[in-house]
């Protein structure tokens, strides 16, 4: 099968399914224009799957936007450095349950099913060739170049948008319904420690989520921070690209090698995780956070084989400071100077930290507020997540923001204890889209339900058109 071949298949499966029906929302008037039913702020795979997923819904005005220039959405050409994506392969996500969206089939059309089984792991720039080739043959409303700079309420259930950028058709939009589908960091920002970035020129530094022009590292010291998979793909990705020496500093005595995601995809803890109470909700996620995902096998053994890679164990980083034109780092096991930083130390999530949400983050509940965890499991970083409900919706810690909140929602990293990793990860994608689109659907649907059920309550049109003589008994 051509790709041609596939792309008709696509359509016709979508046929079948009586995919682009009509309508069921009411458009809203407003005097400073048209109103989106949702807008999606971020077009990676989050939000393209979204967008798919609304649009089955018969819910078909609404707009994607993106910061980045077309084809560069998320992170897999800008800041993602690993050879292949960790998820195994056969893992389905964000076809919805469509056999001809899925990355195999897409995968078969162009290089044949020998190749399917030959493969280990997707390749990082194939899955980004594939979401372009979905929001292509899904023709899905994306616009780029347009970033949201803040999020205004108007009144229940309408926000104003305040955007910027090249493709922005104007300064404001308006939608009833907001997906902050925004990836890793969108819950939050990117953590430096201060001894680092309050003791160094940021030209000697950059966190694993930043560019980095390595073309200028070629034949340099690097030292990498971070025990995780991202420290040991930058490190592997560094020596590719020509560095004579990469050092990979990780606080632990050992490697981490458990990898929970690979527990909870056959377990049920996925699609299940929402069903669970709150103690357990945190206590998993308490759990997850101490196993920080292991490098996978192969990305481990590519950085290993480089003569100038070079790993410390128990090697925690006790200060920083410049040094002639590169950086000193003490450990307890001595002192190294390296020419750059390269700083893989994940992020912080807490809603105050987002700007486009300063309007609205202080009506935002967070875990803290409404679970008191167990001092063996008590953490300030988890407590600071967002509180949401079962579709990803914003939930608010006081009556007054209960109306400025209704209608935004959080496909994010930020949603990890609230909905697991539903929102955060590839294979738990397919299970968190049905339940972020439920939610919106059945808002929209109840904020017009006065209407709707009026309308059902006045219906006359007549379908039967039969004849019948009702002033006396027939029969034949």
């Amino acid at each position: 099968m051509s790709l041609e071949e596939l792309n008709k298949r696509v359509k016709t499966d979508l046929s079948y399914l009586a995919f682009g029906g009509s309508d069921w929302v009411r458009p809203l008037d407003h005097k400073e224009g048209h109103v989106y039913d949702a807008i999606i702020v971020g077009g990676g795979q989050s939000g393209l799957a979204a967008a798919f997923g609304i649009l089955r819904e018969r819910v078909s005005n609404i707009l994607v936007i993106d910061e980045n220039p077309d084809g560069l959405e998320g992170p897999w050409e800008t800041y993602a450095r690993m050879v292949t994506l960790r998820t195994p392969k056969q893992l389905t996500s964000i076809d919805l349950g469509i056999p001809s969206l899925t990355f195999r089939s897409w995968w078969e059309a162009q290089f044949g099913p020998e190749e399917w089984e030959a493969i280990d792991k997707i390749p990082r720039g194939d899955w980004m060739n594939y979401l372009r080739w979905y929001r292509t043959v899904l023709n899905l409303p994306v616009i780029n170049k347009v970033k949201l700079n803040l999020i205004e309420p108007v009144e229940e259930g309408l926000h104003r948008l305040h955007i910027e950028g090249s493709g922005a058709p104007s300064d404001t939009i308006l939608a009833r319904k907001v997906v902050l589908a925004t990836g890793i960091q969108g819950g939050g920002q990117w953590y430096v420690p201060p001894m680092i970035s309050d003791n160094l020129p940021s030209h000697l530094y950059a966190h694993t989520s930043k560019p980095i022009d390595f073309k200028k590292l070629r034949g340099k010291k690097v030292a990498v921070l971070g025990g995780g998979a991202s420290a040991f793909d930058n490190a592997n990705f560094a020596l590719t690209e020509g560095v004579d020496q990469a050092h990979v500093f990780v606080r632990r005595k050992k490697m981490p090698r458990i990898n929970p995601i690979r527990q909870m995809e056959a377990s049920g803890l996925i699609e299940r995780f929402p069903a669970l109470s709150d103690a357990d909700k945190y206590a998993a996620i308490s759990h997850f956070f101490k196993h920080n995902q292991p490098p996978t096998n192969d990305t481990f053994s590519r950085a290993t084989s480089w003569p100038g890679f070079n790993l410390h164990l128990g090697a925690p980083w006790l200060s920083v400071e410049q040094k002639d034109e590169g950086a000193l780092v003490k450990t307890p096991q001595g002192e190294y100077y390296f020419d750059f930083l390269i700083i893989s130390t994940g992020l912080l999530t807490d809603p105050a930290l987002r700007p486009e949400l300063k309007l609205v983050e202080n009506h935002i509940a967070r875990w803290g507020d409404f679970y008191d965890a167990p001092d063996e499991v008590a953490n300030p970083v988890l407590d600071a997540h967002p509180y949401l409900s079962p579709g990803f919706a914003f939930i608010s810690r006081d009556e007054k923001g209960k109306k400025r909140l209704h209608g935004l929602f959080a496909f994010n990293y930020s949603a990890l204890i609230s909905c697991g990793i539903s929102a955060s990860a590839l294979s738990g994608m397919r299970f968190g889209i049905p339940n972020l689109v439920e939610e919106i659907s059945n808002q929209l649907f109840l904020d017009d339900r006065e209407d709707i059920m009026k309308n059902f309550f006045d219906y006359d049109e007549e379908e039967f058109v039969g004849e019948w003589l009702e002033t006396s008994n027939q029969s034949h």
